[in-house]
């Protein structure tokens, strides 16, 4: 069945305030070499302080931070957090920017030991140039209190800070308990922190967590979240293809691990949106082929293929509830639909999707493909110039494959769908790179065109597929099943999705 609605209707993934800036838990950098995150429940922490991995008993250590900024966010839009931690009676000052994670880039920090529970302001760091008078409105916005533990571990020739954290955030009323795992390489090499969180899997189930403890607090402080659209990429010009190959899948990598604690029969689009975030991940790998050249991509692009088929099945009934008509057909459907979400949440919570997104991490962080000598005229291309060349190879994959679209059997229609599928991803990710006034405006119509097309081949696909999860149902004797699967309109929506591709082979290419 079609996932049209959402992403595929809106066209374009969801741009958050008036500035990419005011969404500081938007990643601005790929996962770290050096450091990991990871999410866990209570009893998990439990089971793994008591594992023999984890000797010792390290006493807790009570951390409480309060993070600041003005009522309209002004810090935020600026792209810098601050905050005040305060530990065994200290407390630090600290000021940074939010999103690139450490061990990649090297970002403005700021910290001093201050005596009291508000931030000391002087010409020393840049809040009073950012805000000027509006500095003095600063106020606390979120604050997290929890208790640490520390072990050092050495594992595989390295050294490395493990820190459980327990606690609770407060923000506008609203609490959430937390719970992470930091791993921190402290000497030694990179392989060593994604090889220990395999070992610590083992034991008691992790996450990967993306979103460090000021996105959780801002998370915590927007509006309730029911689903995540995919957000912009942030690409810069001076960027090469591998640079800009880490921030896109870091970004899927974040829009499906947001999605995921959200999916639940009663909350259809968060399945559909982490559906949307496995195949912009996969579309990626697939773009960036030239860079990657190895077999390691294949393997997480297969991986992730049977994720999101995990959670197709849940998707196909979600799609054909909301075309029935009947309640009779509605009650039919629902406990198949029922079970389907119960297998996603299984193949979610399994061990196998859960070092699934460790080896992603891995991979971004120090897979492979950042060695390949075959690839290396291709890893350090000018990202612009790898972009424009991609989208004319994708571009005429489409026009070709369509190109007598009416006259194709329903196979090959579908691959000229998937294909102008992985052309609208690559085109949403490459835009920012495309930024001069006439370039937006042409970008803009291009993903119009796109949409539309997409948006006929998804009704079509409707129709063609239909007949399958009927059957799959055992709801062939049914009426209204077999109706919607009729094939009446057929031949309208056909030259529909006809017309619609002739007008995006018109459209003029924005890269160029």
């Amino acid at each position: 069945m079609s996932d049209r609605t959402e992403d595929d209707q809106n066209g374009k993934p969801a741009v958050p305030g008036p500035s990419r800036a005011s969404d500081p838990f938007t990643p601005r950098g790929p996962v770290a070499a050096d450091a990991l995150r990871l999410d866990l429940a209570p009893d998990a922490a439990a089971a793994l302080a008591g594992s023999e991995l984890l000797s010792g008993a390290p006493q807790p250590i009570p951390v409480r931070t309060t993070y600041f900024d003005t009522a309209g966010g002004d810090l935020a839009a600026a792209g810098f957090t601050l905050c005040i931690r305060e530990q065994a009676g200290d407390r630090l000052q600290i000021l940074e920017a939010p999103g690139a994670p450490p061990g990649l880039f090297v970002l403005p920090e700021w910290r001093r030991d201050i005596a009291g529970d508000q931030p000391v302001l002087d010409d020393s760091m840049p809040v009073p140039a950012l805000l000027g008078t509006r500095a003095q409105d600063l106020a606390p916005i979120f604050a997290l209190s929890t208790r640490r533990r520390l072990w050092t571990l050495a594992r595989d020739g390295a050294s490395i800070r493990l820190a459980l954290d327990q606690g609770e955030m407060t923000a506008d009323g609203r609490r959430a308990t937390l719970c992470s795992l930091g791993l921190d390489l402290l000497d030694g090499p990179a392989a060593a922190l994604f090889s220990l969180a395999r070992q610590l899997d083992g034991i008691a189930p992790l996450r990967l967590g993306l979103l460090d403890e000021a996105g959780c607090g801002f998370l915590l402080r927007g509006p309730l979240q029911r689903m995540h659209r995919a957000a912009p990429v942030v690409l810069t010009r001076d960027m090469t293809a591998g640079d800009s190959f880490r921030q896109i899948a870091a970004a899927c990598l974040r829009q499906f691990r947001l999605n995921e604690p959200l999916i639940d029969r009663a909350n259809p689009e968060a399945v559909h949106q982490a559906r949307v975030a496995l195949r912009r991940l996969r579309s990626a790998l697939s773009i960036f082929r030239p860079v990657l050249q190895d077999g390691t991509a294949g393997r997480l692009a297969e991986e992730s293929r049977w994720l999101a088929a995990m959670l197709g099945q849940a998707r196909d009934l979600d799609v054909l509830r909301a075309r029935c008509e009947t309640d009779a057909l509605l009650a039919r459907i629902e406990p198949a639909r029922e079970a389907a979400y119960a297998r996603a949440r299984a193949a979610l919570a399994s061990r196998r999707a859960r070092l699934l997104m460790i080896d992603l991490a891995e991979y971004l962080a120090i897979g492979p493909w950042q060695a390949q000598p075959s690839a290396s005229e291709s890893r350090d291309m000018a990202t612009r110039e790898f972009a424009a060349a991609a989208l004319d190879r994708l571009r005429r994959k489409v026009r070709k494959g369509g190109a007598d679209l009416a006259e194709l059997p329903d196979e090959a229609r579908h691959e000229v769908r998937k294909d102008a599928k992985k052309l609208r991803y690559a085109a949403e990710f490459f835009a920012p790179l495309f930024a001069e006034k006439r370039r937006k405006r042409r970008a803009a119509r291009f993903l119009d065109t796109l949409e539309a097309l997409q948006d006929r081949m998804g009704a079509l696909n409707d129709l063609v597929t239909a007949p399958e999860v009927i059957a799959r149902l055992g709801l062939q004797d049914d009426p209204a099943a077999t109706a919607l699967a009729g094939d009446a309109d057929k031949r309208a929506l056909i030259e529909a999705a006809a017309e619609a591709h002739d007008a995006f082979a018109d459209a003029k290419r924005f890269w160029r």
